[in-house]
């Protein structure tokens, strides 16, 4: 008996036939039931080969594996259903919180001129024919969400509370939901905590910029949308073309947008594009995403602004131009201050100048947000080659914002923060988009946990405050009392006494100077002042005679002017707080 090749013993010395086709194919499906080679081996390594018995067991037919293809579609769609309930109830949350926020500050003059605008177009005048606004028409952003709080609520102060709240969520969500990308799980989750927990809790002193009369807060939501559109849609055809869109309409509502959305994406796409076509020379075709975005925000721009025209040529409304004068250099230290201090009161970090105590406390917590902030921002513009496309814009974004305000003339006082009050959703979703996985792996998350909780107890207890009247109610009341129904007033006193009675008292607005008064061109409807339709008997003054705070233009009504011009009343009341002139005649007679 001679071994063969393979070390098994053969009969013979000679090599078994190799298996022609035909047996192979007959044995295939048994290959499987066969027992291994080495158990085959004689001697020690297993019995011999020849008086083994091998029983041949057919292979069991296969059966078709189940088609796993709708179990995963339905968990699919029960995790995105999950997620979009979870979303609901955060958001239905944080706007009662919100709303309670906003219901402790007093409703002034912007807020109410805005809410008469919106009454208007809900009763008929859409284009808001005859009426001139400020330098900021709000048209496609705040007067819709106020028709609709109107169309429920009726015409109260507190539909500007409401519409307050609702953008401030929307505001805190899309910047969250943009932070997280498309992170998921425990990672995705982190980067959304981060972003919405810098902008969770406002303090007292940002409650009037952030959450009350609309002051370009609200003009950050399309540019969020566009940014999370272009972040998870990517290089599909249609997201320049949506995005132009959503920049119309937003430069239609407010001239803000050239700097926080039309500038960032025109930026960021050249100069990606040049990196494509001219530092990698690339072909033309590879670079087209970048190009359409290009375009579509120079044409966004251009067709918002076109609009305003055409409204304006149809007899709709009349918008002030904004002032593009620059800073001179001896106001520029001034603005580099109130850029300082408006930065800090944005995040809820002001706490310069407050007594010791518990505010003071918390605006020194808000410091930490502050400092994500502007790690995240340093960061992104150290590795601003290398990042996405919406980490890029973001950046270019919050930068824009900040030196258009430090070289812009708006810097007037810590208030005027509102100016580029995207700075904060801004840099709150760059925050969570890029520092979530170094503070993970520094295993800072539970320290942000604390600080996190203390936002929400100094957020509660601002809520936990009792409400504020507006501004002008109790005049409102007295006016209606009286039957003082239609008359003239500064600005801050007019249009808020107008929203306070539900328009049943009637104030236009009125300014001068020491010899006359005339009317303000300013949030008005020219029609208010037509002799015609109208009959205006009094004058409402501060008792002061002067008007604190100044309207925005510079001349506030005076005693001695409105006497100048309506001459001698016949009736004066005192009240608390204001002064009320009546004459026996038409005072609009007298302003023509």
């Amino acid at each position: 008996m001679t071994p063969s090749a393979e070390g098994c013993a053969v009969p013979g010395g000679r090599r078994p036939p190799a298996p022609g086709p035909a047996l192979e194919r007959l044995l295939t499906p048994f290959r499987r039931v066969l027992p291994r080679p080495s158990l085959l081996l004689p001697g020690r390594l297993g019995p011999r080969l020849t008086g083994v018995p091998v029983r041949l067991v057919p292979e069991p037919a296969s059966r078709p594996a189940p088609d796993r293809e709708p179990d995963r579609r339905r968990r699919s769609w029960l995790l995105a259903g999950s997620a979009a309930v979870g979303w609901a109830i955060c958001g239905l949350g944080l706007f009662a919180l919100y709303l309670h926020m906003s219901r402790t500050v007093s409703v002034n003059s912007d807020g109410a001129s805005n809410a008469l605008q919106a009454w208007a177009m809900l009763h008929g005048n859409p284009l808001l024919r005859g009426w001139e606004l400020s330098d900021v028409s709000f048209y496609t952003t705040e007067l819709p969400q106020y028709l609709l709080i109107e169309l429920a609520r009726g015409l109260t102060p507190d539909v500007v509370h409401v519409g307050a709240a609702m953008t401030y969520t929307f505001v805190l969500l899309l910047a969250a939901r943009l932070a997280k990308g498309g992170a998921r799980g425990r990672q995705g989750l982190v980067r959304a905590a981060l972003a919405a927990g810098i902008i969770l809790a406002p303090q007292a002193a940002e409650v009037p910029v952030l959450m009350l009369s609309p002051d370009h807060v609200g003009s950050t939501v399309p540019v969020l949308l566009m940014w999370l559109l272009i972040d998870r849609a990517g290089r599909r055809w249609y997201v320049p073309a949506a995005s132009g869109l959503l920049l119309a309409l937003a430069v239609v509502a407010d001239q803000i947008i050239l700097i926080t959305g039309v500038a960032p994406v025109v930026l960021v796409a050249a100069a990606r594009a040049y990196q494509k076509l001219v530092r990698e020379r690339a072909r033309l075709r590879s670079a087209w995403f970048e190009l359409s975005l290009g375009a579509a925000g120079l044409a966004g721009a251009a067709v918002g602004e076109r609009a305003l025209v055409l409204i304006q040529h149809s007899g709709g409304f009349l918008v002030w131009p904004v002032s593009e004068r620059l800073v001179s250099l001896d106001n520029f230290p001034h603005n580099l201050l109130q850029t300082y201090q408006g930065i800090l009161l944005l995040f809820g970090a002001d706490f310069m100048g407050q007594p010791a105590g518990l505010a003071a406390g918390l605006a020194l917590v808000h410091l930490v947000g502050l400092g994500l902030a502007v790690w995240a921002v340093c960061a992104a513009v150290r590795r601003y080659v290398g990042s996405e496309l919406v980490i890029q814009l973001m950046v270019v974004a919050t930068l824009a914002s900040l030196a258009s305000f430090a070289l812009g003339p708006n810097a007037g006082q810590p208030l005027s923060s509102r100016e580029f009050a995207a700075v904060l959703p801004f840099a709150a979703a760059l925050a969570g988009r890029t520092l979530a996985p170094r503070l993970s792996r520094a295993r800072m998350l539970p320290a942000l946990g604390v600080v996190l909780g203390i936002y929400a107890i100094g957020a509660v207890s601002l809520a936990a405050q009792p409400p504020a009247a507006a501004q002008n109610q109790a005049l409102a009341g007295w006016l209606a009392a009286h039957r003082l129904t239609y008359g003239l007033a500064g600005y801050w006193i007019a249009n808020s006494v107008t929203l306070d009675s539900g328009g049943a008292v009637h104030l236009c607005p009125l300014k001068g100077n020491e010899q006359t008064a005339r009317p303000e061109w300013w949030e008005i409807q020219l029609s208010w002042y037509n002799p015609e339709l109208h009959d205006a008997n009094f004058v409402v003054l501060p008792s002061n005679g002067i008007g604190p705070p100044p309207g925005p233009g510079p001349l506030p009504p005076t005693v001695p002017g409105v006497l100048g011009a309506f001459g001698q009343p016949a009736r004066v009341y005192y009240l608390a707080q204001y002064t009320v002139l009546v004459w026996n005649k038409n005072l609009l007679t007298v302003m023509q």
